[in-house]
């Protein structure tokens, strides 16, 4: 566990915080936010909002937040006025329609036209509000489907995309190639992200909507309270997947926040990846599914490997702190105890 120490305004008030960064690295370069920032979270009741506004919130920073209700972010006007009577200090751009295969599959028109909408207000009217930072987060699927491995962030646009989440990944290159032009045009500290596969609290386990890892949880805890003899899943079980707990990537977010302000597209994972077979077997052990595990050759398994370059990430200082099982088993027990009041959760996550 690495230590942060950080001079929160002026001598007598530093403090040291676990924050995935060494001290060497915070003090290396000047901070880009002022220690008193008032940062607005869009998105901060989906699985990586609600991270970064508890790491934000408890590292002393002012967070804003709007719920769906307040503020459909898809709506530029509302979205630039309300950016304008605000005036924060930066932006995490966390809001998104996200979903694994199925959902990629049968959605196409809502992945791409909402996730452009969401981009494009809040990047525009946070350059129209004069904000001064912003994160824009992607998603590691923005990458061709046979890149290279470790996927480079070099890799971008260099060849076709996985058909299962095409729409997706060309709402979040959208995405990144807006930051850049407003890099580019006029000068904005605007920066882009790109993660890797995502867990932890606050995760999506709908049946029909949720990511591999919580889809997995739901199907062994489900069996395991069954007592049902095996578990079929999709796909030939060998696609290998990197997985980064969600407030591992909250520490990432506040450190690119805080040091980073270059055009380049930072991805963001752990450097490790294992096959959704050796996946299975965790989620099994962790959920007590004692039974056998099948696959459906006839579904989709998704691109082959899909294993993030963080060495642009790393180089900061950066490191992820919990490991793969221990962090499976906290978000197990973490949905067990939310489970009985939302068994399944919208997966617009705005």
């Amino acid at each position: 566990m690495w230590a942060d120490c950080v001079n929160r305004g002026g001598p007598g008030s530093q403090r040291c915080h676990n924050s995935g960064m060494t001290e060497h690295s915070t003090q290396s370069q000047a901070d880009l936010l002022p220690p008193d920032a008032r940062i607005f979270v869009a998105g901060h009741r989906g699985l990586v909002g609600s991270a970064v506004q508890r790491r934000l919130t408890a590292d002393g920073y002012q967070v804003l937040t709007r719920t769906r209700d307040q503020l459909d972010l898809r709506d530029a006007a509302a979205t630039a006025a309300y950016l304008r009577a605000e005036r924060p200090d930066a932006v995490v751009l966390a809001a998104a329609k996200v979903g694994g295969i199925l959902a990629n599959s049968s959605y196409p028109v809502q992945f791409l036209e909402d996730n452009l909408r969401i981009q494009l207000s809040v990047v525009a009217g946070a350059h129209q509000a004069d904000v001064r930072r912003l994160l824009l987060l992607g998603s590691s699927c923005i990458y061709p489907r046979l890149s290279p491995q470790p996927i480079p962030e070099s890799a971008l646009l260099t060849g076709p995309l996985e058909p299962t989440n095409e729409a997706y990944a060309i709402a979040k290159i959208a995405g990144i190639v807006q930051v850049q032009s407003y890099r580019r045009q006029y000068g904005a500290s605007y920066v882009s992200a790109m993660p890797t596969n995502l867990y932890g609290p606050g995760d999506n386990f709908d049946p029909l909507g949720s990511h591999v890892l919580p889809a997995l949880i739901r199907r062994f805890h489900e069996a395991a309270r069954d007592g049902l003899p095996e578990v079929l899943l999709w796909g030939s079980g060998s696609p290998r997947r990197e997985f980064l707990h969600v407030d591992d990537l909250a520490s990432a977010c506040e450190l690119l926040l805080r040091r980073y302000d270059d055009d380049v597209p930072v991805n963001v994972g752990c450097g490790a990846d294992l096959t959704i077979r050796e996946l299975a077997g965790i989620v099994a052990e962790v959920t007590g599914f004692t039974g056998e595990i099948g696959y459906d050759r006839s579904k989709p398994d998704g691109t082959p490997r899909k294993l993030l370059d963080v060495s642009r990430l790393t180089a900061l200082g950066w490191r992820p702190r919990i490991p793969l099982a221990e962090g499976v088993a906290a978000t197990y027990r973490w949905w067990l105890e939310h489970s009985a009041d939302h068994p399944a959760r919208d997966s617009v996550r705005r």
